[in-house]
């Protein structure tokens, strides 16, 4: 299971300890505070980008996208190189803050050119990222906190 933009490994001590991850982080220091909290898992730390995931076609049978596609630059691309090393068949596990489909939130959209920069990104339209990337098919979706902005989503890789 890939773990993409794992960061500091907060999720380490949560993740069931029956499967094998990679964990993905752009920066080196990241990934030295994610190895002290891997312990009993099995963690394979890996340096890459996730606009360029350093893993062949169809590697993954789950990809796991965590607080990310809102703070990195480009998420359609983190999106479909997220697709691209899932097999068919494979699930994708998506939590993030997301604008509705035709949601108007008129302080996100006017607070993001500042934030965007700082933290993280407050325009991104799931919906819209999702029309982007046709080999992905959503099977469940649901508001997890803030009402309703960040969503847990469950999407599955076509065969």
């Amino acid at each position: 299971m890939l773990i993409a933009g794992i960061g500091t490994g907060l999720d380490i001590p949560h993740l069931p300890p029956r499967h094998r991850y990679v964990g993905l982080d752009l920066t080196r220091a990241m990934l030295v505070k994610a190895r002290r909290r891997i312990a009993g898992n099995q963690v394979r730390l890996v340096q890459g980008d996730v606009h360029c995931l350093p893993f062949p076609d169809a590697h993954f049978d789950a990809v796991v996208l965590h607080l990310i596609l809102a703070v990195v630059p480009h998420p359609e691309t983190c999106l479909a190189e997220a697709a691209r090393v899932l097999k068919p068949g494979g699930r994708m596990l998506v939590f993030d803050k997301f604008l509705k489909s035709g949601e108007r939130a008129l302080w996100k959209r006017a607070a993001n050119p500042l934030v965007r920069h700082v933290a993280t990104r407050l325009d991104v339209v799931f919906e819209d990222l999702l029309a982007t990337e046709p080999a992905l098919e959503r099977r469940h979706d649901e508001p997890a906190l803030a009402g309703g902005w960040f969503r847990l989503i469950l999407l599955c890789k076509r065969e």
